[in-house]
């Protein structure tokens, strides 16, 4: 009986736990250099032309520290975007479509499996932020 408890508890644990993207990371890193021009992801990130990534997951839209955002996308994190896995590939395919008005220059990433790395890169990467 108590083993039975002890696998169902960590079962329940497990599946409360988010899965990363199926993407591969290496190969999401070599999308994310079409990025860097104007992001930064990692330690020692700091916003450039875009803002820098850290944290991403859970945060906001609007939501960096220090960086001048578009009316826009200040305006989709009051109305309550906040950055998942899924509205990061939404957002990636399409930014102009998905927020209208935002700074971003990228057209987007087009190839649904570029998407999965990238994300993958991205959840991989991305340092949460100092609390």
């Amino acid at each position: 009986m108590r083993n039975t408890i002890i696998i169902a508890a960590a079962m329940l644990t497990a599946s409360a736990i988010p899965a990363l993207s199926e993407g591969d990371v290496v190969k999401g890193e070599a999308v994310f250099k079409r990025c860097s021009a104007c992001h930064a992801i990692g330690e020692g990130a700091k916003n450039k032309v875009g803002p820098q990534l850290n944290g991403i997951i859970g945060r906001a839209a609007g939501g960096a520290p220090d960086y001048t955002y578009s009316n826009a996308m200040k305006k989709a994190g009051e109305d309550g975007q906040v950055w998942t896995a899924a509205e990061l590939r939404d957002f990636l395919s399409s930014p102009k479509k998905k927020i209208p008005g935002n700074k971003m220059a990228s057209a987007g990433v087009s190839k649904p499996e570029e998407l999965d790395n990238l994300i993958a890169y991205i959840e991989g990467t991305a340092l949460k932020p100092a609390e």
